[in-house]
């Protein structure tokens, strides 16, 4: 099976805390990886491990591209979206000016945005700061969908929404699964079982368990590495 993104040995250190601490996992081309930990293992410094945000050591391939040399704007080049745990828009701007500053391709693909997000089309000249938490949300995602990326590191989407929300963001994210390859972080974990074909789950900066989501429908194991009920 081809990978989407291998990492190998990765150690991060900030402000004098060893973060990461060697970490090495897969994520198979297609479908959805679930990275997953209690508050402050590591999972959203890994992301931005992944994209040269933050200074690491060890090795790190993206769509089988080895990193270690790159700038963030080359990595991102390679075909890798990032959706921020805090969504990051544009407060200031509208709907559509968030997405034409996101258009990396020669041809963003408009149509498939909003087809997954209808609203979009129908609020873009609304300022971006007036949504609502689902449709920062839509936004945000959408930015990383204009371009076609095949590798999307998503942080925490469900993150503050209704539980109506939540399900609708699932849906959607189990399509664009059918056409990107998804690294999601993730508390809830009845997304994840919903969503993930594999976990990974780290704890104290180190994986600590790695295999099928289905392992989270045991309850003692979900107890013991992420201190919650498994999921149902």
């Amino acid at each position: 099976m081809t990978n989407a993104l291998e990492i190998r040995d990765l150690h991060v250190s900030i402000a004098g805390s060893h973060i990461l601490k060697g970490i090495t996992f897969e994520v198979p081309e297609g479908g959805v990886t679930a990275l997953l930990g209690r508050n402050g293992v590591g999972k959203t410094t890994t992301l931005r491990a992944v994209l040269g945000l933050v200074n690491h050591t060890g090795d790190v391939h993206v769509l089988g591209t080895d990193t270690r040399t790159m700038v963030t704007h080359r990595i991102v080049r390679l075909g890798i979206g990032y959706v921020p745990e805090d969504r990051d828009v544009f407060a200031g701007l509208s709907v559509a000016e968030n997405l034409r500053l996101a258009e990396r391709s020669s041809e963003p693909d408009y149509d498939a945005v909003y087809a997954l997000f209808p609203e979009l089309r129908t609020r873009a000249r609304q300022r971006a700061g007036s949504l609502s938490g689902g449709q920062q949300q839509m936004l945000s995602i959408a930015r990383v969908l204009l371009n076609g990326w095949p590798l999307l590191l998503v942080d925490e989407p469900s993150k503050g929404l209704a539980p109506k929300l939540v399900t609708e963001l699932a849906e959607t994210l189990e399509r664009i699964a059918n056409i990107a390859t998804i690294l999601l972080v993730e508390q809830n974990l009845a997304v994840v079982a919903r969503l993930a074909q594999r976990i990974v789950v780290l704890d104290h900066g180190e994986v600590v368990h790695q295999g099928a989501a289905s392992d989270l429908g045991d309850a003692e194991l979900t107890q013991q590495l992420l201190g919650v009920a498994g999921a149902s």
